[in-house]
C-alpha cells in the first residue's frame, strides 16, 4: 500500500490483506538498515487472524522515498504522520531495535494513539560504538558484515528455521546490502547515528501508560536482555517475554515472537473493549 506521508511516498506492507482500518491495527517498525520484509512471518498471520496490519518502510528504507530522517524525534512525527495518512486512530504500535525507539518515542508524543507498545531487541542508551558507527560512515558493507554476525546466534541454524534451504544469516546481509543499493547516501550511518543520539528514552518510558511488552533475545549480542533493565524498570507494568535468538529474533525465533505478540495484541485490543 501507498501513501503520501509528509508530501512524500511511503510503502506499507499489509500482510497480503487489504488494509482495513476498522479492525484492531498493529503497526511494526523495523529496524537499522532494514525493511518491512524483516516482519514477512508474523505479519501475515496477523493480517489473516483478525488484524489490520501496517508494515512500513521508513523514509530512504525500501520502498518509501528519501531521504533518511536524522533522528529519531522526526521518524516518531513521521510514523505518527503515517497512522494519519492511513486514517487510523489507535494502533498496537512495535518495533524492532532502531524501530523500538521510533514506536516508544511516538507513544511519548501521543499516547492517546497507542492500545499497547511492543519492543523486540530494545535497549536504551542505545549507543553504537565508535568504531561500528565510523565504519559505517565509511565503509558500509563491512559494517553491514559486522552487524550481521553480531545480529545472529548462530552461523547454522536449526533445520526447522523457515523454508527449506533459507538462510537466515544471508538473507540478512542481502537485505542490509540491497538497503544500500537502494540507497546509496550513507543509510546505515543515518541509522546509528539516530540510535546513538536519542536522549530522551527514560523520559519517555516514564511516561508510558498502555499495556507494554519486551521481547528479547536471550542470545542477543547487540542489546542484550540485560541492558534493556532501565527501560522494563521505568514501565514496570510491561511483561517480558525471552526468546531463545539473537538481535534477528524475528528470523530465528519466528513462532515464539509471533505467539508473544498475537497474544499481546489480542490482550491489548480486549482491554479497550472492557
Amino acid at each position: 500500500m501507498l501513501l503520501n506521508v509528509q508530501g512524500k511516498q511511503a510503502y506499507c506492507y499489509t500482510g497480503g490483506k487489504a488494509f482495513d482500518p476498522a479492525l484492531p491495527v498493529i503497526v511494526l517498525v523495523h529496524g537499522a538498515q532494514n525493511d518491512h520484509s524483516v516482519w514477512g512471518l508474523q505479519s501475515r498471520y496477523l493480517a489473516h487472524h483478525g488484524h489490520a496490519v501496517l508494515i512500513p518502510d521508513l523514509p530512504g528504507h525500501g520502498r518509501s522515498a528519501g531521504p533518511a530522517l536524522g533522528s529519531v524525534e522526526e521518524l516518531a512525527d513521521w510514523l505518527l504522520a503515517l497512522l494519519d495518512a492511513a486514517g487510523v486512530q489507535r494502533a498496537v504500535l512495535g518495533g524492532h531495535s532502531m524501530g523500538s525507539l521510533i514506536a516508544l518515542e511516538a507513544v511519548h508524543r501521543a499516547p492517546q494513539r497507542a492500545l499497547g507498545l511492543a519492543l523486540l531487541g530494545t535497549t536504551y542508551p542505545m549507543k553504537v560504538s565508535d568504531a561500528l558507527l565510523e565504519t559505517s560512515r565509511s565503509n558500509e558493507e563491512a559494517a553491514i558484515d559486522m552487524v550481521n554476525i553480531f545480529s545472529h546466534s548462530s552461523i547454522a541454524h536449526k533445520p526447522s528455521s523457515p523454508g527449506p534451504g533459507f538462510s537466515v544469516m544471508g538473507g540478512a546481509r542481502r537485505l542490509m546490502q540491497r538497503m544500500s543499493a537502494r540507497n546509496p547516501d550513507q543509510l546505515f550511518h543515518t541509522d546509528f547515528a539516530a540510535c546513538n543520539s536519542y536522549a530522551n528514552g527514560e523520559a519517555a518510558a516514564g511516561g508510558v501508560a498502555c499495556p507494554t511488552l519486551f521481547i528479547l533475545g536471550s542470545k542477543d549480542m547487540m542489546t542484550p536482555p540485560r541492558s534493556a533493565k532501565l527501560l522494563t524498570g521505568a514501565i514496570k507494568h510491561g511483561k517480558i517475554v525471552t526468546v531463545d535468538a539473537g538481535h534477528s529474533l524475528m528470523t530465528e525465533a519466528p513462532d515464539a515472537v509471533l505467539d508473544a505478540l498475537s497474544a499481546f495484541a489480542r490482550s491489548a485490543v480486549s482491554t479497550l473493549a472492557t
